[in-house]
C-alpha cells in the first residue's frame, strides 16, 4: 500500500490522503503521525472506500512521518465510530478523537519521575509547606499533580524537594495490573439470582450478541448476579467493561468487586492523573486490563478482546452526553456489543421506558429479580400531603419526617433526606428592592452556596462572592434566600437535632473517589446519623442501618418542560426509596408533596411500578414520543442575539415538508442564554419510520451560516433547556 486515507481530527478539513514511505508498513486502524502544513498531526488510517477525499495526484502526496507504537484500532471499533457519527449527526473526526483519549499513551513504553514524602522535616516550615506536608500524606504523583492535590504552587514543592522532604521515585508507567481471580470468592446466590446468572454466563460463553435487561428491585443483588457473567468472561480470557453513571459510585462498587475478585478493576474517569490514564489506555489496547470500570467515555477505548459490557443503573440520565458528541452511552453500548458480537447487560431497578419496550418486543431478553436478597423486605411508603401537614414558618420538613428522624435517632438507626437541588437556595434576592441575583452569562438565577460562601451558576460555572450591598439599591445586608437546597435542609436538621451527626452528599462535597470512600466508611461504621443528599445518593449505596428515607419535595422534578419529567421523577424517588430497609431492619419512606393525586405520586405510594409504566407508555404512544416516535433537537446559537434569531428563522423557513416529520419552532430555548451565547431551538417529532438523520443532514446542508453561528444537533434529546 503506497497511498492511504487518513482520518485526522480537524472536522473542517475532512479526511486527507498521504503517501506511505518506503519501509513503513501501515494498514487500516493504525495510528500515525503526518505533516499538515508546518505542523505534525495524529490520525488514524482508514479504509479508503469508506471515506470521501479530494482527488489529489499521487505525485503531490506528502509522506507519513511515523507509525505510532500502539495496536491498530480493530474493525469493530472503526464501525462503531462510523455508526455513532452517522446516528448522532456528529463529525467522524470528533468521535474518533474520543478513542485516542490519552495522548501520552501513543508514544510507547516510558518511565516517569514521581515524588512522595520522605518523612524528613524541612529546616524551614512555612504555612504553605505545612499545608503541603499535611495534604500529601500517602500520595505519590508528578510535581504538577501533587501541587494540585495540595493546593500550593509547584515552587513550594520544589523547595520541599530541595530540602529533602520530597523524594523522587522512578516509576514504570505501564506496569501491569494485578490479575482478577474469577474464583476468589463464590457468592451465595438465591435461586432466582442463580437462574439469571446462568443465563448470562451461557451468553458470554457463546461469544454472540445478546442484549439483556436485568430488571431487579433495589437490594435484589443485581451486581452479585452479573458478577457471575464477569467471572465467565475472565475465565475465557476476555475483557469486561462496566459503565457507571457517577464517579462517586465507583468507590462502593470497587469494594464489592474486590471482595468478589480479590483485586481492583482498572478505572477510567475524568479524575485520573495523566499517568494513570496512559497506563490504563495501553493496558486496555494490549489486552492486559481485564475489567474496566468507567464513565461513559470508557465505551470508546480500544479493547483488544472485549467479551462483555455491563451498563449499571442503565436508566441514568448522566449516560447521555449533552455537549460535543451528544451520544447516549446506554444505546452506544448496545451497538458496540453488536459490532463485537458479545453480550451486553443493562441493569436497573427502574429501567428506561425505551429499554422496557425493547424487552417487550423481544429485542432484549428481560431477566427479573422481583424481591430483595436475603429476606429483606421492601420499605413501606407513605405520602405527606404538604397542603395539610404544613412545616412551620421558615421550615421545609413536615412533622411526620421530623418525628421519623427522632425515632431513628433514639433507636440508633440512620435517616436519609433527599432533595435534588444543590446549594443553600435556588434564588437570592434583595429584600429592599426585589433585585434578583442573575448569572451574567446565562438566563438562570445564581444559586447560593453558604458552605463555600459563593453565588454560583450551575450551568456555566460562573461564581462570585455574595456582595455586602445590593448591586441595584445599595442596601447593606439585604440578601434573602428563597426556597430550599440541600445545604438549607442540612441547616434545619442541625437546628432540630443539634446532637445528630449529619453528612451532606452532593457533587460539590463528594467530587473525588477519596471523598466518596470517606463518606461510605463513616456511614457504614455508624458515624453518621442523618444523610442529606441530591440524586447522587439515590443509587448504589447499601447502608443496613438506614431505615428512614424522607423525600423533601417530590414535585420538584415535575416542574418545567421536560417531556420525560414523570418517568425521571418516578425513577429518582423509587431509587432513593430503595435505600431504606436494605438490612434486617424494616424501612419506611415518607414522600412530601403538594400533589398527592398526581399519577406518578400515586404510583409511588401504591408501589405499583407496572401501573405507572403502563400509563406513561400510553401517554407517549398518544404523543408520538419515544419509544414510539423520534425526537431530534436543533440548537442555533450565537453571541449576537439577532444573528442567532435570524439563522434560526432561516432554518425554520426551509423546514422539511414531509408527512412523517413535524418541525416545531424555532423558539427561544428555555435557557435562552447559556455561557454567553443566545440560543434558539427547533424540535423534530417524527414517526419511527422516518430517516431522521438523513432528513436533518439534507436540510442543514442547504445552509451556510455566519462564522459566529453554531448549529448543533441532538438526536434523542434528554435535556430540553
Amino acid at each position: 500500500m503506497t497511498r492511504i486515507r487518513l482520518l485526522q481530527f480537524n472536522a473542517a478539513l475532512g479526511p486527507l490522503d498521504y503517501r506511505v514511505p518506503e519501509g513503513m508498513q501501515v494498514g487500516p486502524g493504525d495510528a500515525v503521525i503526518a505533516p499538515l502544513g508546518p505542523r505534525q498531526i495524529i490520525g488514524i488510517v482508514w479504509e479508503a472506500d469508506r471515506l470521501p477525499a479530494a482527488d489529489v495526484p499521487e505525485a503531490k502526496l506528502r509522506p507519513l512521518l511515523a507509525k505510532l507504537p500502539v495496536p491498530p484500532l480493530q474493525p469493530q471499533l472503526r464501525r462503531l465510530i462510523e455508526w455513532t457519527a452517522d446516528y448522532y449527526c456528529a463529525p467522524l473526526a470528533a468521535v474518533a478523537r474520543m478513542v485516542l483519549a490519552s495522548g501520552g499513551a501513543l508514544r510507547g513504553p516510558a518511565t516517569t519521575t514521581e515524588y512522595r514524602l520522605s518523612g524528613q522535616e524541612p529546616p524551614r516550615l512555612t504555612p504553605q509547606r505545612r499545608l503541603a506536608l499535611d495534604a500529601l500524606q500517602g500520595e505519590q504523583a508528578t510535581m504538577r499533580e501533587l501541587a494540585t492535590l495540595a493546593g500550593v504552587s509547584e515552587a513550594v514543592l520544589r523547595g520541599l524537594a530541595n530540602a529533602g522532604a520530597l523524594e523522587p521515585v522512578q516509576v514504570d508507567i505501564d506496569r501491569p495490573y494485578p490479575p482478577a481471580d474469577p474464583d476468589h470468592h463464590q457468592p451465595d446466590l438465591s435461586e432466582l439470582q442463580r437462574e439469571a446468572a446462568d443465563t448470562m454466563v451461557a451468553a458470554v460463553q457463546a461469544h454472540a450478541f445478546a442484549p439483556f435487561l436485568l430488571d431487579g428491585v433495589t437490594g435484589s443483588g443485581k451486581t452479585e448476579t452479573y458478577f457471575e457473567a464477569v467471572a465467565a468472561a475472565l475465565r475465557a480470557q476476555r475483557q469486561v467493561l462496566v459503565l457507571l453513571p457517577e464517579i462517586a459510585l465507583t468507590e462502593a462498587f470497587l469494594t464489592r468487586f474486590g471482595q468478589r475478585f480479590g483485586t481492583q478493576p482498572v478505572l477510567w474517569h475524568s479524575s485520573l492523573k495523566s499517568t494513570e490514564r496512559r497506563r490504563a489506555w495501553r493496558a486496555i489496547s494490549e489486552g492486559t486490563a481485564q475489567v474496566v470500570v468507567g464513565a461513559r467515555s470508557a465505551l470508546f477505548l480500544p479493547y483488544a478482546a472485549l467479551g462483555l459490557i455491563v451498563v449499571d443503573e442503565a436508566h441514568e440520565v448522566s449516560f447521555k452526553q449533552d455537549d460535543g458528541v451528544r451520544y447516549n452511552a446506554r444505546d452506544v453500548a448496545v451497538m458496540r456489543a453488536r459490532f463485537e458480537q458479545i453480550p451486553v447487560i443493562l441493569a436497573s431497578a427502574t429501567p428506561a421506558l425505551e429499554s422496557l419496550q425493547m424487552a417487550e418486543s423481544g429485542t432484549y431478553r428481560r431477566l427479573v429479580l422481583p424481591s430483595r436478597f436475603g429476606g429483606a423486605t421492601m420499605p413501606t411508603i407513605k405520602i405527606v400531603n404538604l397542603t395539610e401537614e404544613k412545616p412551620g414558618a421558615g421550615r421545609w420538613l413536615a412533622q411526620p419526617i421530623v418525628q421519623g428522624i427522632t425515632e431513628r435517632l433514639q433507636r440508633g438507626e440512620q435517616s436519609l433526606l433527599f432533595l435534588n437541588r444543590r446549594g443553600y437556595a435556588p434564588l437570592t434576592l434583595c429584600r429592599n428592592c426585589g433585585y434578583r441575583f442573575k448569572c451574567p452569562n446565562c438566563s438562570a438565577w445564581l444559586v447560593e452556596h453558604r458552605l463555600s460562601r459563593r453565588l454560583a451558576c450551575h450551568h456555566c460555572g460562573h461564581e462570585t462572592p455574595p456582595p455586602r450591598t445590593c448591586p441595584e439599591c445599595g442596601e447593606p445586608d439585604c440578601m434573602v434566600a428563597c426556597g430550599p437546597g440541600v445545604e438549607r435542609i442540612a441547616d434545619e436538621v442541625a437546628e432540630l437535632f443539634p446532637d445528630a451527626r449529619t453528612a451532606l452528599v452532593t457533587s460539590d462535597t463528594l467530587n473525588t473517589p477519596d471523598k466518596a470512600a470517606t463518606f461510605i466508611a463513616q456511614a457504614e461504621t455508624g458515624a453518621v446519623d442523618v444523610i442529606v443528599g441530591t440524586q447522587l445518593i439515590t443509587k448504589g449505596f447499601h447502608f443496613p442501618d438506614l431505615t428512614l428515607v424522607g423525600v423533601v419535595d417530590a414535585d420538584l422534578g415535575l416542574e418545567g418542560g421536560d417531556l420525560r419529567a414523570a418517568e425521571r421523577t418516578y425513577q429518582q424517588v423509587a431509587q432513593v426509596a430503595g435505600r431504606a430497609g436494605r438490612g434486617t431492619k424494616p424501612g419506611e419512606v415518607l414522600i412530601q408533596t403538594r400533589h398527592p393525586d398526581a399519577p406518578v405520586i400515586a404510583a409511588l405510594a401504591a408501589g405499583d411500578r407496572d401501573a405507572f409504566y403502563a400509563a406513561e407508555t400510553e401517554a407517549r404512544r398518544d404523543a408520538g414520543a419515544p419509544p414510539f416516535g423520534r425526537w431530534a433537537a436543533i440548537i442555533v446559537s450565537s453571541e449576537d442575539e439577532a444573528e442567532a434569531r435570524e439563522a434560526a428563522n432561516r432554518l425554520g423557513a426551509t423546514r422539511p415538508d414531509l408527512p412523517n416529520v413535524e418541525v416545531l419552532g424555532p423558539a427561544p430555548a428555555p435557557l435562552s442564554l447559556l455561557r454567553g451565547r443566545f440560543r434558539y431551538r427547533l424540535l423534530l417529532n417524527a414517526r419511527r419510520t422516518a430517516q431522521v438523520q438523513a432528513v436533518i443532514r439534507e436540510w442543514l446542508g442547504e445552509h451556510r451560516h455566519p462564522q459566529g453561528v453554531r448549529v448543533s444537533v441532538d438526536i434523542d434529546p434528554y435535556s430540553f433547556v
